[in-house]
């Protein structure tokens, strides 16, 4: 998950200024951590307590309000609106990568990927994206190539993937669902060559830009096993002893190996 958080990290500040190139800084002093790190932790929190989808997603929306939410989501968080509201939008494949770890079947990962997304994102696109993403990770975590990758996303999730970043990086503008913007993520990952590369190919198409960074980081992170010691060092000082505390439980519970450093002795 700290791949996603990376993702969500370095895109925040080019969500509304895209920025079409892949030659730039990482990390600056207008990046911040934004809904999508929240609401991945609060996914993570929900698989180590075994606690309900929506009652976290409540209290970590609660806690760190203010974070760059849909304004649906927003309503639906405070309790405006009741249950599930037909969303479609990314916000259910964003938040989903916790879920590729703790589980040791793909089956699993649907199952629980499409429960992560209903309480709120209830609309077949919003369940289909969020299981795409979960099951991206699972497969890449697992070993499967990336051709075998695409051709289970192309048959499993009807996704065009027929396109280049190149191609469609001078017209790509911001589209908030899933159908708009997790097949660019998958591609993003599908043509790099290592964590950073995915990550600057997420960047550089514009749009959704932290979204995107965290869909593409989760999946690099899985395929490329882990995240450069760097950037997980430049990816801690933007989060506070709460979520680092989270995002630490998670890992050494269930994806030990792949810390690559103690972020504990790291941050401080």
């Amino acid at each position: 998950m700290i791949g996603a958080i990376a993702g969500d990290i370095i895109g925040s500040r080019f969500e509304r200024h895209n920025y079409k190139g892949k030659d730039f800084e990482l990390f600056d002093r207008f990046c911040h951590f934004t809904d999508d790190t929240v609401l991945t932790c609060a996914v993570a929190h929900a698989q180590l307590t075994n606690r309900d989808y929506v009652k976290c997603y409540q209290n970590f929306y609660k806690m760190y309000p203010g974070r760059g939410y849909g304004p649906k989501f927003r309503m639906w968080a405070a309790g405006t609106i009741k249950g599930p509201y037909w969303s479609f939008g990314n916000g259910s494949a964003m938040r989903v990568s916790p879920i590729a770890w703790a589980f040791e079947s793909l089956e699993e990962v649907l199952e629980e990927a499409k429960r992560s997304a209903e309480v709120s994102h209830n609309h077949p696109e919003g369940i289909k994206g969020a299981q795409c993403v979960a099951a991206i990770i699972f497969m890449a975590r697992t070993g499967i190539t990336k051709q075998e990758i695409r051709n289970y996303v192309v048959n499993q999730f009807e996704y065009n993937l027929n396109f280049t970043l190149d191609a469609i990086r001078p017209k790509y503008r911001t589209d908030l669902s899933c159908q708009g913007s997790v097949p660019q993520a998958v591609v993003a990952f599908l043509e790099s060559e290592n964590f950073e590369d995915a990550i600057r190919n997420a960047i550089s198409i514009g749009g959704d830009s932290d979204t995107i960074g965290a869909m593409t980081g989760a999946m690099a992170e899985a395929f490329y096993g882990g995240v450069p010691k760097e950037i997980i060092s430049n990816t801690w000082k933007y989060l506070d002893t709460r979520l680092g505390a989270i995002i630490l439980k998670f890992h050494k519970a269930f994806n030990p190996a792949n810390l690559q450093i103690n972020l504990r002795e790291d941050s401080t």
